[in-house]
């Protein structure tokens, strides 16, 4: 039986890697770098993006960049077009939720990526029962360890647990510490391919097709 989903942000729950590549090289454009190159940033991305923007805009000043997108995410997101998930994907949660799942979150932002999303003004404030980020978290992906919070917090076990994810090392992660992986596919920036490592229970094209894998799951476990 699965008590806990846990779900990957970008590009799972909302597809957000082209948005976030429309931010990011216009302010590398306004710090004077050549445009980025899509591929890079297709490649990284998944990655906090602290850790990986000199990877994709070779020789930026790190700390300057994360001043001027922590100022332009407010923009992005008031117009719409960034971190806006869709009803659908909501009412999947919402529906996951009142068949008695806990929901979770567990990406790779940095906590100033999120403000908006944390926000009480949110409905996915009132979905999530715990939301994992890279400050406050002690382990990240690919680390196995870094469900324990989850473990712990609600005393499930790795075998009651889904993460739905779209990277490598959401798989990783997710084989490490024993539990159900699902990998999105719907952003189409990955492919079955990318996964040929990785144990993957189920691949996903649409967010809302969880609910029916968790539904499958269950009835396994009848």
């Amino acid at each position: 039986m699965i008590k806990l989903v846990i779900v990957d942000f970008d590009d799972t729950l909302c597809l957000t890697e082209e948005a976030c590549y429309q931010m990011e090289s216009r302010i590398g454009l306004e710090m004077g770098f050549p445009l980025m190159k899509r591929e890079i940033h297709k490649r990284t991305f998944g990655k906090p993006s602290d850790e990986v923007i000199s990877e994709r805009i070779p020789g930026i000043n790190v700390s300057e960049f994360m001043i001027r997108l922590e100022r332009m995410i407010p923009e992005y997101v008031e117009k719409g077009i960034l971190d806006n998930v869709s009803d659908h994907n909501i009412k999947t949660l919402l529906n996951l939720k009142a068949k008695g799942k806990i929901i979770g979150m567990l990406t790779g932002r940095a906590q100033m990526e999120l403000t908006h999303i944390l926000s009480s003004t949110n409905p996915l404030s009132d979905i999530f029962s715990l939301s994992q980020y890279k400050e406050n978290s002690k382990y990240h992906k690919p680390e196995p360890q870094v469900f324990d919070i989850f473990f712990s917090t609600f005393n499930v076990k790795p075998e009651e647990t889904i993460y739905i994810g779209d990277s490598i090392n959401d798989g990783v992660a997710s084989n490490g510490a024993g539990i159900h992986f699902l990998a999105s596919l719907e952003s189409k920036n990955r492919t079955k391919e990318d996964f040929k490592d990785i144990k993957v229970e189920y691949f996903v094209n649409k967010f809302t097709e969880l609910e029916e894998i968790v539904n499958k799951l269950d009835q396994l476990d009848e």
